[in-house]
């Protein structure tokens, strides 16, 4: 790991923040500090069984720690303070390793419990970050000082813009990931189960499933129209089209989000010629990214990709013109094209106009684009269009006015193949982008 690439990020945060802190300071709100709180620990209802711990993300952005109750306290122009809580357990392993590459960025104090933590900060006037507000009002800090909306709302807006430290991570996330994504495909073309293709992944990337960014999706067949499709069938692939897998690596926190469609040869040979267009197409959208460009430009971009596949293959008639006009696309891509992409899988900021908080909505017609943004150097975003044959969707079109434009004999045909998605994660850079995927193969 790059000490030096490290560094740089923290002294980034460090002015990051403490702009942040002259802007809240601006608006009344006045305070010389900040708490940023990984989070704590919590049980099922009902239970002593912990839910799987995920740091809350500014804390992720200053330290590569995966630990409840962990504090990082920043003043303008002084070191950064590390409050390392390790309790004394032999329940669990608590120990923490610190490593030098990040460990010399701070002074780290360590503390056995978090009750311990109020006597060195008693003196401070501090905001608090994190998720356990009640936590917060213990250690006397105000309401108006508990996650600040425009602290929050300028500190989500400049997650979008990663490092140079946070662009490698993402790099060598992508590089675990299509690793699995290898495995997974072979997997399938040898027939084995959505379980066996997830365990392949898995065993892969050398990994278990908690330490993943998100559930892997392993889609089979007409699953593969359910976006979110979550569950692992055990039945054998032998005699299956289709496999869609999106599957993720972390890397420091840093997550990729990869999805790959695969096909058998005894798949419908209209499908395999639109995944082999959505391939090209999908392509093509990455090649438009460059800075000053309005993200929701690429998501109707993908949207009139759709529309020419529907009709090249001649799952739809009419016009791209009336195809448009008529949001039949939409009932073939019903999510938006990507979002950003970074600590979170969708990561926070994504509708934000600026760092004010001020919002720019999705299109009407495209409700679920995740990103809104206008493009920036060094952005890192996915770019995912879909097409789907969802009878949830396209049966209710069946006796209204867009049933003709869409050749219901064909799709009945194609419902039992699923759907495509291709995924890509991408940074921008000053005259165009990196593909951190396809450049890792």
């Amino acid at each position: 790991m790059s000490a030096q690439l490290y560094s740089r990020h923290i002294e980034r945060l460090h002015n990051i923040y403490s702009a942040a802190l002259q802007e809240l300071t601006a608006q009344g709100t006045a305070t010389e500090s900040v708490l940023i709180h990984s989070g704590s620990e919590h049980c099922y209802f009902g239970d002593d069984r912990h839910i799987p711990f995920e740091p809350y993300g500014h804390f992720s952005h200053w330290l590569p720690v995966r630990r409840p109750d962990q504090f990082v306290w920043f003043s303008p122009g002084q070191r950064p303070i590390y409050y390392q809580v390790v309790p004394d357990d032999f329940w669990y392993d608590q120990s923490i390793a610190n490593e030098q590459w990040w460990a010399d960025q701070f002074q780290i104090v360590r503390l056995g419990s978090t009750s311990e933590l109020g006597r060195y900060l008693e003196d401070a006037t501090m905001a608090y970050l994190g998720p356990e507000e009640d936590f917060a009002e213990h250690l006397d800090i105000g309401k108006s000082l508990i996650n600040p909306p425009a602290l929050s709302y300028y500190l989500d807006f400049h997650r979008a813009v990663k490092s140079g430290y946070e662009i490698e991570q993402l790099r060598l996330a992508n590089r675990h990931a299509l690793d699995g994504h290898q495995a997974a495909q072979q997997c399938f073309l040898n027939g084995g189960s959505e379980y066996h293709i997830h365990m392949a992944y898995l065993e892969a990337c050398r990994i278990i499933e908690l330490d993943s960014p998100y559930t892997n999706i392993v889609a089979i067949d007409e699953k593969a129209a359910i976006l979110h499709y979550q569950h692992k069938r055990h039945d054998s692939a032998e005699n299956s089209h289709v496999l869609l897998i999106d599957a993720g690596y972390r890397v420091n926190n840093y997550c990729a989000d990869i999805t790959r469609t695969t096909v058998k040869d005894s798949a419908h040979s209209v499908f395999k010629s639109v995944l082999k267009a959505m391939d090209g197409m999908q392509q093509s959208l990455v090649a438009m990214v460059r800075p000053d460009l309005e993200y929701k430009d690429l998501h109707e971009a993908a949207l009139t990709g759709v529309a020419d596949i529907l009709l090249q293959q001649g799952i739809c008639r009419g016009s791209r013109q009336s195809l448009m006009e008529n949001k039949i696309p939409q009932l073939f891509m019903p999510h938006g094209v990507g979002h950003l992409l970074g600590i979170q899988v969708h990561d926070v900021g994504g509708h934000q106009k600026d760092s004010s908080g001020a919002t720019r909505k999705p299109p009407e017609e495209s409700p679920s684009l995740r990103n809104t943004r206008m493009i920036d150097k060094d952005m890192v975003f996915t770019i995912e269009p879909g097409l789907y044959f969802i009878p949830m969707l396209l049966d209710a079109e069946h006796n209204g006015p867009k049933a003709e434009f869409i050749n219901y004999d064909l799709v009945n045909e194609l419902y039992p193949y699923g759907g495509i998605r291709i995924e890509d994660n991408v940074r921008v850079l000053a005259d165009g982008s990196e593909n951190l995927t396809r450049a890792a193969l």
